[in-house]
């Protein structure tokens, strides 16, 4: 893990084309900005792991065809 010192108002630069500036420090929390291309998805960490728990669970989740084809089967 890389730490690094910042003030408001200074920033921190990601590749070449993602920013991280501090916009406000009060008490036990900052404000970031961030500066990205908008392809490139940004979210907080507990809703990315959230996203990656439903993804996960999902493509355990397979499809009986066999009862698919059943239910089309009796609609005719």
């Amino acid at each position: 893990m890389l730490v690094l010192s910042r003030k408001k108002g200074e920033s921190i630069m990601i590749g070449d084309d993602i920013e991280l500036v501090i916009l406000d420090v009060g008490g036990d929390s900052i404000r970031v900005g961030i500066v990205a291309p908008k392809e490139v998805e940004i979210f907080r960490k507990e809703i990315y792991l959230t996203i990656q728990s439903s993804n996960e669970e999902a493509s355990l989740n397979t499809l009986d065809t066999t009862k698919l084809q059943a239910l089309f089967k009796n609609k005719r």
